[in-house]
């Protein structure tokens, strides 16, 4: 089987990294966790002017007409990064909700400035529940007027502090539906949360918020279908942002291994140290391979749900062993606060998280084994 990239993508790769190592030093990443915003709006229109948030869309839509894969191939650069910001909410769980599922006004009124980095918009999924499954959601929307008004909490919703439109998922009387909700409406009140990685989750509360009847997304009902697809969407984009984080903390790792000399030795000389980083290793390699392999199946228009759930099976305890392994090696130096180490160990617990841990992924794996 062929695993290469083609020319586009070893370009979108290359310059990916490139613009990021310029542009999001670790300097850059921790000043973002301190910052109000948590991104800069003029890194984010540079990354608009290349095209990255609407690599999935159209060109009829000001987008560049990629595919999962290539979209991959840039998260796996920003996992490297660190990049801070609301990439993967604009871009993986909303602007393909849209293309999707939206209606023609929809799309042509959401997208262009999606594409265009105007817009920024996430995804208001998880409740005090903690739960990712239909029974989770709790806040309603009941229909008053020929609108609809939306009453709740929504909690762990990412960058909704700077977002423009929310898509909301609550619980009409016909079932879960889906709300394109503005979020500087009156109603909208949110709230910057405490996290392991300054990464700017909100809770947001909805207090009578009121949304006109063209602004649902899908079906009144039959929402949840959509939200099952942004879930699969967002795993991968996990996935991906987690492959780039292990391959960075491996790197990192190896190099101290290489340089770090005791007892007149680099420390990676020892068969101890040598096969932690092996170890590593192969775990990177699998993370890479099951994510490349569930985004190929996505580009190509093919069913990828049980690939997706074992990839972020995988990678959602794979970074988890290869940061431990990552400390291991570098001993007391690697948790020093300025070190980069503990810096991806935060990050790579939130991704870790998010959209499911490795056990909630596995009982999707053995469901669809029919167990």
């Amino acid at each position: 089987m062929d695993f290469g990239l083609t020319e586009e993508q070893e370009l979108l790769s290359k310059t990916a990294r490139d613009f990021l190592t310029d542009n999001c030093p670790k300097s850059f990443v921790r000043q973002m966790e301190v910052d109000e915003k948590g991104y800069s709006p003029q890194l984010w229109k540079r990354m608009a002017e290349l095209g990255w948030t609407g690599l999935l869309l159209p060109e009829e839509y000001g987008g560049t007409g990629g595919n999962w894969l290539d979209l991959i191939i840039l998260l796996e650069e920003m996992g490297r990064a660190l990049l801070p910001g609301p990439f993967v909410p604009t871009t993986v769980y909303v602007s393909p909700a849209i293309l999707c599922y939206g209606t023609e006004e929809q799309k042509s009124g959401f997208l262009p400035g999606i594409a265009s980095g105007k817009l920024v918009m996430t995804l208001a999924l998880t409740e005090p529940s903690a739960r990712y499954d239909e029974t989770g959601i709790e806040v309603q929307a009941r229909q008053e007027d020929g609108d609809w008004v939306i009453q709740g909490v929504k909690l762990f919703v990412p960058d909704a502090h700077v977002a423009d439109w929310v898509i909301c998922v609550a619980r009409a009387s016909e079932g879960v539906t889906l709300f394109l909700v503005d979020a500087k409406n009156p109603g909208v009140n949110c709230t910057v949360l405490d996290t392991i990685a300054s990464d700017k989750q909100c809770e947001v509360l909805l207090n009578q918020v009121r949304v006109p009847h063209r602004n649902i997304l899908g079906e009144v009902g039959k929402g949840w279908e959509i939200v099952e697809r942004i879930k699969e969407w967002g795993a991968l984009a996990q996935c991906a942002l987690i492959s780039g984080i292990v391959q960075q903390v491996l790197e990192l790792t190896v190099s101290y291994a290489k340089e770090r000399v005791q007892f007149d030795r680099p420390i990676g000389s020892f068969q101890a140290i040598g096969h932690k980083c092996a170890n590593m290793a192969m775990d990177v390699e699998g993370v890479k391979y099951l994510t490349y392999q569930a985004a190929w199946r996505l580009s190509q228009g093919l069913p990828a749900t049980v690939e997706v759930v074992m990839a972020k099976a995988w990678a959602s305890q794979a970074v988890e062993r290869v940061c431990l392994e990552g400390f291991w090696v570098h001993g007391g130096v690697g948790i020093a606060q300025d070190h980069d180490l503990p810096l991806y160990a935060r990050r790579a617990k939130v991704a870790q998280f998010t959209l499911g841990d490795s056990y909630f992924h596995r009982e999707i794996v053995s469901q669809q084994m029919g167990l």
